[in-house]
């Protein structure tokens, strides 16, 4: 069976935030959100991490986990470059931020071999969906033409900030647990009647509070790169988006992918509870919840000891 990887995608630039989450500690001993994250996959039986960065931070987190929990699973780095587009295509010249999750994990398709696990790098996920994650992938092939994909599923109003709106990939799911379609939603907040989120025309339209949403927890085998590779071209070269703002998603390719037929991505249910940093003063909270799982031995304190 091949051991799992994780990619982490932290080449981000916190928009909303003001400033880089990915750093900003959470942890008693300096611990950031990333770090759980590694010391969960490195529990679950995940065999490499393969962190996405920024140039500008590239040896910032060499150096940080070279000294930590580069010491205990083995730590690479891919840069992801506004510039690494298929020949041919151009680069607006406005164009500032990244790509985007779906041409982050694009930059990585030399660097995996087997299968692989995604997550963003300022989501806290919880040890069980790693290690559903884990249980998942190994092993995993793709059969009869058709690609073995997985996803762990979260409940909507378990993932919602309470300092401003987010973006969520809201999932419709069949009977049998595999996903038939995912698609971001920007804007979502809680209102007083409901959860909804804000559509391309300004409108406010509900969601279901108990809906599945994806956080970019996403299991892949290797043939997720070779239609990131097509599609992103396909996506660079249309006519309908504004390229200095647009961006590529993960989850829309995978909703593609699903409603095609050519993947099936079974959704991996967990009772784990969501954090993240969307927002600089959603810090607390996730200072206050990792402070609770310490006190509950779900972590040592310090991590990397």
């Amino acid at each position: 069976m091949n051991t799992p990887s994780l990619v982490i995608l932290a080449a981000g630039v916190g928009s909303r935030y003001g400033g880089l989450k990915q750093i900003d500690p959470v942890g008693p001993n300096g611990e950031v959100i990333m770090d759980y994250s590694i010391y969960d996959a490195a529990r679950s039986g995940f065999g490499n991490v393969v962190m996405v960065v920024s140039s500008a931070l590239e040896n910032a987190f060499r150096e940080r986990y070279s000294n930590s929990a580069g010491k205990y699973i083995k730590v690479d780095y891919v840069v992801q470059e506004l510039t690494n587009v298929p020949e041919g295509c151009v680069v607006p010249t406005n164009r500032t931020k990244p790509w985007g999750t779906g041409h982050a994990l694009l930059c990585c398709k030399n660097a995996v071999r087997g299968p692989l696990a995604v997550i963003n790098a300022d989501d806290f996920y919880g040890p069980g969906a790693f290690k559903a994650l884990a249980d998942c992938l190994r092993g995993a092939e793709d059969e009869k033409r058709v690609y073995e994909y997985c996803m762990v599923g979260y409940r909507l109003a378990n993932t919602l900030s309470p300092t401003g709106p987010v973006s969520r990939g809201i999932c419709e799911v069949d009977s049998e647990g595999y996903l038939l379609d995912v698609r971001e939603r920007t804007g979502i907040e809680k209102y007083n009647h409901g959860v909804a989120y804000t559509d391309e025309k300004g409108q406010q339209v509900q969601l279901d509070p108990n809906a599945v949403v994806s956080m970019n927890a996403w299991g892949f085998t290797p043939s997720i790169f070779s239609e990131l590779e097509s599609r992103f071209r396909l996506f660079l070269n249309s006519c309908s988006l504004n390229l200095e703002k647009a961006e590529f998603y993960l989850p829309d390719v995978v909703g593609d992918l699903v409603k095609e037929g050519k993947a099936r991505v079974k959704v991996l249910h967990t009772e784990e509870r969501w954090f993240g940093m969307t927002y600089r003063e959603d810090r607390l909270l996730v200072e206050a919840a990792v402070a609770e799982m310490i006190a509950r031995g779900v972590y040592p304190s310090p991590l990397w000891n």
